[in-house]
């Protein structure tokens, strides 16, 4: 199998009732499947030990599920890219579970190939109960206003299919806390849906800094999402410490503000905002490199 000492006692730990299976009746029949797709004896290793697939029913669930996904997605390749993604889609009863909530998007008029899109996105997506399936659905249209012919529509169904009411009303409640309207908020939703993803430790804190440090308005952060979602310890402060010294010290050729600032790929930034300077601020600019090794 090629796998090694670690991966074999994470596998047992989490199955140990591996250790009573016959070999040859039970469990190389589960494993020919896979290799069947063409996992590499690397990939197999992995996707064994985050996954209880061995511990499932070949003829009732592991097959079943393969078959489906044969039929959904256009090709084995495409089967076993997303079983390495999420390796616990065959612990699911996949034909059940998906075909309600793929055609209640398809209901919305969304394409098969954009379904698949998301789901190859975030696997598990399609995996929640039919009935909370279509309550994010509907959420997501009628609280948060988000138009159907919006590419981040199923981005929003992605997030919302795994937040609970109470979760949800937490997070709500810590943007309204800091002044945020609810069209404030459905304002950000509906420009980047992850934000509602992140931890409430996290959103607090993000909020803290940019309304009570940096004075920015909820209108102002709702129409720059992504702000909200960087992160604050390795990009956001860095950045801004450089981005600050460089106009204290009148460096900087024209305006630049901190949303374009963070929003450069990090060989951007640095070619803009930190090389061209290193020897006008040698500390800030050793300090800076630091932090990105």
């Amino acid at each position: 199998m090629g796998m090694n000492k670690s991966q074999i006692k994470t596998l047992v730990s989490s199955s140990p009732q591996l250790l009573f299976c016959r070999v040859d009746e039970n469990l190389k029949p589960k494993i020919k499947v896979l290799q069947g797709l063409g996992l590499s004896v690397s990939q197999l290793a992995t996707f064994m030990t985050r996954s209880n697939f061995l511990t499932r029913g070949l003829d009732t669930i592991i097959q079943p599920n393969l078959v489906y996904l044969r039929d959904l997605l256009p090709t084995h390749h495409h089967v076993a890219m997303i079983l390495i993604k999420e390796p616990r889609l065959l612990s699911y009863n996949l034909p059940k579970v998906m075909p309600p909530n793929i055609s209640l998007l398809q209901n919305f008029g969304f394409s098969t190939p954009h379904i698949l899109k998301a789901f190859h996105r975030h696997p598990r997506f399609l995996l929640t109960s039919p009935e909370w399936f279509e309550r994010a659905v509907h959420r997501l249209v009628k609280d948060f206003h988000m138009p159907l012919s919006s590419g981040m529509f199923l981005h929003g169904v992605e997030v919302l299919v795994f937040l609970d009411e109470s979760k949800l009303e937490r997070k709500l409640d810590i943007f309204r806390s800091f002044g945020w309207s609810d069209s404030d908020i459905c304002r950000m939703v509906q420009k980047l849906p992850y934000c509602l993803a992140s931890s409430e430790a996290k959103i607090r804190t993000t909020l803290k800094f940019f309304m009570n440090e940096l004075g920015y308005e909820p209108n102002y952060l709702a129409s720059r999402a992504p702000l909200l979602k960087f992160s604050l310890e390795k990009r956001i402060l860095p950045r801004n410490e450089i981005l600050k010294f460089l106009k204290e010290n009148q460096l900087l050729k024209g305006s630049l503000c901190l949303y374009t600032a963070v929003s450069f790929s990090e060989s951007d930034f640095q070619k803009k905002c930190v090389l061209p300077f290193r020897e006008k601020m040698p500390e800030m600019y050793d300090l800076y490199m630091k932090s990105r090794s």
